[in-house]
């Protein structure tokens, strides 16, 4: 058996300079099969007067080589950390894919900046929604038809909401006169999903209540919002509707943008495009949240955002919206940008 002090110069000369003399160092010192595992082995032959004094030394020996494997890993480890953090510029270039913003969002931001350019201020809420504030508050009462106008997915008196309507409920009983605000948001109907229609899409809707607030207010503010959307040369008209919580309501159609009003397979060759539905506030909306309708008037618009964005980029499937196809997504970084 070699003497402790051969062994301790052969650990202390011991070079390592890689991960496997590291490893070579481990299995002849410090493992199971090692020189000096093979020394305590040999403690029950030693005398027993000598076995302390050897038992001793067998552990210094080991601690040691302890202390030697620890400073060449740590040493070792520093130049790997070292070595991992410089750049190597020969390397080629990874080409990175860039996203875009979603189409949705983009029309919804489009929509925001031009009414916030007139003094709209934007305001949001909750997705489930009560149906007071869904439908009562607006002017729907109990068993009446208009209800059966949107699919609810309704749970008692609680709901998902139809239209982002709710918000100007809330809106109007948190404010005073006078109030201009815009709703955008995501709603739910309960509605078969068709290249047309989904159970899911989103709305901007408009409010604005102060003093002798007047139809032809409402109708220069859309006219200018339509002319903004989709240029100056866009014609506006409106067509009588109805609508539970405006009197009187319309539908209001844009001139064509794509054939100039002369007919194409967008406008159905009629040469106009409907785009939202508008009204005057019903006076037994503005008392319902506690506006005095002999004071003050108002109207209310809502658009809904994916038929905006078909007619903006002239696609005809709304479930393209909602795929996450990348290939179709991608084609939307211009309008990003």
């Amino acid at each position: 058996m070699k003497s402790f002090e051969e062994l301790r110069q052969e650990i202390e000369k011991f070079q390592i300079e890689n991960a496997e003399a590291l490893e070579a160092f481990r299995l002849q010192f410090l493992s199971k099969k090692s020189e000096i595992q093979a020394m305590f082995g040999e403690i029950k032959n030693i005398p027993a007067d000598e076995r302390k004094q050897f038992g001793q030394m067998v552990n210094e020996i080991k601690e040691f080589a302890n202390r030697r494997f620890a400073e060449f890993k740590a040493t070792y480890d520093d130049k790997a950390d070292a070595a991992s953090t410089v750049a190597d510029i020969t390397r080629p270039d990874t080409q990175v894919s860039v996203g875009a913003m979603h189409p949705i969002t983009i029309m919804m931001n489009q929509v925001r900046r031009i009414f916030e350019d007139i003094g709209f201020s934007t305001v949001t809420g909750p997705d489930i929604e009560d149906d007071w504030h869904v439908f009562t508050a607006l002017n729907f009462p109990e068993e009446h038809p208009a209800r059966d106008m949107q699919d609810t997915f309704l749970h008692p008196d609680i709901l998902l909401r139809t239209h982002t309507s709710s918000l100007q409920v809330r809106t109007m009983e948190a404010q005073k006169p006078p109030i201009r605000v815009i709703c955008p948001g995501r709603v739910f109907r309960n509605e078969a999903i068709t290249s047309r229609a989904h159970c899911i899409f989103h709305q901007v809707e408009g409010l604005y209540i102060a003093e002798n607030v007047s139809f032809a207010d409402m109708k220069q503010t859309l006219l200018y919002f339509a002319q903004r959307m989709f240029g100056p040369d866009v014609r506006i008209r409106l067509r009588p509707s109805y609508f539970p919580f405006t009197e009187p309501s319309a539908e209001m159609d844009i001139s064509c943008y794509i054939c100039g009003g002369e007919g194409c397979n967008l406008c159905k060759h009629t040469g106009w495009v409907e785009i939202l539905g508008c009204g005057m506030v019903d006076p037994n909306v503005l008392e319902n949240c506690g506006i005095d309708s002999k004071k003050y008037s108002g109207f209310a618009f809502g658009l809904g955002i994916e038929r905006m964005t078909m007619l903006k980029y002239k696609t005809n499937d709304i479930r393209l919206y909602f795929e996450n196809d990348v290939r179709f997504l991608e084609q939307f970084k211009a309008a990003t940008r």
